[in-house]
């Protein structure tokens, strides 16, 4: 059965299976939900993460967010360099995937998968630099050894193969609560080309159905319709499309959120009758 609740042809290889055990006519199959297109639905970069942040939790070294009681969304390490100031930094170990800044520059992403997690730190004229570690929590592991899977950052930092110490975590759950204290328009003179950016736009319907949202505008991040929790997107695919069922669709005024860790500029996101053309 598919997303969006319809019968595939392995679901009829299988029930004309069990007809011939049975001996018995078999229900007769329920009438998919209407499926409806939207067109192109308009967004504006209305805010930004950094301008967000709740007060932080200082600790020694960095926590995963299990610590914090937070299963999901974003968590933010930051702290000065106080000895060594650039070189070779690495995380061990991020889940699962981290942006790296310094005194508000991007300098680069760090993924877990394959175990490449430095970054090199380039010369700054701060006395005191500022290193901002974003990680976003991609889902926890379910199986086997890999059961116990933390978020974050699950050991410590280090530059140069010296441990960086005094952190200030903040807290991003990214769930409905979260979104829906964030003010749009927040977007101050200096964010011009700063990442980790929300874009919101709303469409009217005149009848609702199920939908799939077209996402290949947008790089990686989070889409939320009408206060609901859509999903994550990434451009890596293979999927584009994220299937929104008609309950969280109303007749007359919507609304979309989509939060994108690395795009700066808006695009367009319409309404797509499958998953795929």
């Amino acid at each position: 059965i598919s997303e969006s609740g319809e019968a595939t042809p392995k679901f009829f290889m299988l029930r004309n299976l069990i007809a011939q055990y049975t001996g018995k006519p078999l229900p007769e199959i329920p009438e998919p939900v209407r499926k409806i297109s939207i067109p192109a639905i308009d967004l504006q970069r209305s805010a930004t993460i950094w301008n967000h942040l709740p007060p932080p939790v200082v600790s020694p070294q960095p926590k995963p967010m299990e610590a914090y009681d937070q299963n999901q969304g974003l968590i933010l390490y930051k702290t000065k360099l106080i000895g060594h100031k650039s070189g070779k930094l690495k995380i061990w170990e991020p889940h699962d995937y981290a942006l790296v800044y310094l005194d508000g520059k991007f300098i680069d992403t760090i993924y877990r998968d394959g175990g490449r997690w430095e970054v090199d730190l380039p010369k700054t004229e701060s006395k005191e630099p500022v290193l901002e570690i974003l990680v976003e929590g991609m889902g926890h592991i379910n199986f086997a050894q890999f059961m116990i899977d933390r978020k974050g950052i699950t050991d410590r930092v280090t530059l140069n193969g010296m441990t960086l110490m005094n952190w200030q975590t903040y807290l991003l759950p990214m769930d409905e609560k979260f979104v829906a204290g964030i003010n749009p328009g927040h977007i101050k003179a200096g964010d011009g080309s700063r990442l980790c950016n929300f874009f919101t736009g709303e469409f009217v319907l005149d009848e609702t159905g199920d939908t799939y949202f077209d996402m290949s505008g947008y790089s990686k991040g989070m889409v939320y319709v009408n206060g609901h929790n859509l999903g994550r997107f990434w451009n890596t695919g293979p999927q584009q499309r994220l299937y929104c069922p008609a309950s969280w669709l109303k007749t007359g005024k919507n609304r979309i959120v989509v939060f994108d860790l690395l795009q700066v500029h808006k695009a367009e996101v319409s309404g797509r009758l499958q998953l795929n053309d």
